[in-house]
């Protein structure tokens, strides 16, 4: 019974948070941007209408269907390869999506679980956690992924690692200043009271009242590690050929820009729809979220 009693205030609250969250029309369009995004990714091998490698020279920078010269069996053109663009377009957000959320899957867990230790315990351990960040927080995060990439080899694993020391203070930061605030209520203080263990205490008490920061975060952070990957990538530091990548393909298309526009303009448009979408959801979602806004 009492167990009944203590659902219904959050049933309630996630009814509510959709309701909020239906009324905001530019976040169900950032929604749908974002799922094509995840759909095309994951269903790449039957969309994809070739290989991400397959070549053909006597194809080679053979412009999009609708110009002079293009041809309906490559209808976002080729590469200098002779490389459907469509094809490496549509493979690379598999590889750009999959890589942005790897990273912000390992920042969240990391991060999160700093955060809650330091809230929590605060001390020594908070000291220690919180100059860590300060201390990465005092370097331009570029010029220090740029080192470590060009000390470590070029890999997945590496480049996953990097991003993701990217994003993990914020989480850290966020959830430490959420856990003080917590740590005062009287539930938590009645826990304690009733020698309830700290593992108890944080996943059952502190854990529910900062998922929602997290959630917002990890929409806004998933943005922002695209970005990142697409500019490691565009220096030659991150995801290697052949695989392709939105920010590799932009960097070879710099090379064409007054003679082969396409190999740029078209992986560049998909960071900007998938980065829009992600921003425009997270937005909404902020707003759902939050009590305190009407929306």
């Amino acid at each position: 019974m009492q167990a009944a009693v203590e659902q219904e205030p959050r049933v309630r609250g996630g009814y509510l948070t959709v309701r909020r969250l239906a009324r905001v029309r530019t976040g169900w369009f950032g929604a749908a941007l974002v799922g094509l995004m995840i759909a095309v990714a994951l269903a790449a091998p039957l969309v994809a209408p070739y290989g991400f490698n397959e070549m053909s020279l006597e194809n080679r920078l053979k412009p999009p269907e609708w110009l002079k010269g293009g041809t309906s069996t490559h209808l976002l053109g080729t590469d200098p390869l002779g490389r459907d663009m469509l094809s490496r377009v549509i493979w690379a957000a598999r590889t750009s999506l999959g890589i942005a959320g790897i990273s912000m899957l390992v920042a969240m867990v990391f991060g999160v679980m700093m955060g809650l230790l330091s809230g929590y315990y605060g001390g020594r351990l908070d000291i220690l956690v919180m100059r860590l960040a300060d201390i990465q927080l005092s370097f331009p995060y570029l010029l220090l992924a740029i080192a470590v990439m060009a000390l470590l080899k070029p890999s997945l694993v590496n480049l996953i690692l990097v991003l993701a020391l990217r994003s993990w203070v914020v989480y850290a930061r966020t959830v430490r200043s959420s856990v003080l605030v917590v740590n005062q209520r009287e539930f938590v203080e009645a826990a304690t009271a009733l020698g309830a263990s700290d593992r108890r205490i944080i996943t059952r008490h502190l854990m529910p009242n900062v998922i929602a920061p997290i959630i917002v975060i990890s929409s806004f952070q998933l943005a922002e590690l695209i970005i990142a990957e697409s500019s490691l990538s565009f220096l030659g530091l991150g995801v290697q050929p052949p695989m392709p990548s939105w920010g590799a393909m932009l960097s070879q298309g710099r090379e064409y820009l007054t003679s082969a526009w396409w190999l740029g303009v078209f992986p560049g448009i998909a960071i900007i729809l998938t980065v829009l979408g992600i921003n425009l959801f997270g937005d909404a979602l902020r707003d759902a979220l939050d009590p305190r806004l009407k929306v």
